[in-house]
């Protein structure tokens, strides 16, 4: 069976998402971000801080291609779009999921955009790094779930619902 790849912004809810979406397909569950910590030794910021951007990306690029699964949920980080290596490996066995949510409420829930691994330029605005990654979410993205306004449970039963209409 495919695997189900979340897509999209930091704090769009990918492994939140991810979790409860797996649990309820008795599937397994994977995050890349935790398995770049895994592979580096180090949190995602250090990464960033210590070996630059460009560093990272091809370290979450190598995470991707490592993580080998058959029926699972994987949450990936929101910059993995910016390695076509990457995201054609996740296409090949998955249905790919972007987790459109408001700018507004990515703003809210990235307080900590400085501290958080978040993969752009420094002094980048959350609006900024949306505008710029929203036509690589849509290029890759076989289903768009907009969860404005939505608890996580309500989100995992309409992709379900979206999954098998496919």
């Amino acid at each position: 069976m495919k695997n189900i790849v979340l897509i999209g912004m930091p704090a769009c809810g990918k492994s939140t998402l991810g979790v409860v979406l797996a649990k309820t397909l008795g599937r397994g569950f994977i995050d890349t971000d935790l398995i770049i910590q895994q592979q580096q030794k180090r949190l995602l910021q250090d990464i960033i801080n210590n070996d630059g951007l460009e560093h990272f990306l091809d370290c979450e690029r190598d995470a991707i291609l490592s993580a080998v699964c058959e029926n699972c949920v994987i949450a990936t980080g929101g910059s993995a779009v910016f390695r076509e290596e990457a995201m054609l490996h996740l296409k090949e066995n998955g249905t790919l999921v972007f987790i459109d949510t408001p700018v507004d409420v990515l703003e809210k829930r990235l307080s900590n955009i400085k501290t958080r691994g978040i993969a752009a330029s420094k002094n980048k605005t959350v609006a900024e790094i949306y505008a710029q990654r929203l036509p690589l979410y849509k290029k890759y993205a076989d289903i768009t779930l907009e969860t404005e306004g939505e608890n996580i449970e309500k989100s995992v039963e309409r992709l379900i619902e979206m999954l098998n209409e496919q």
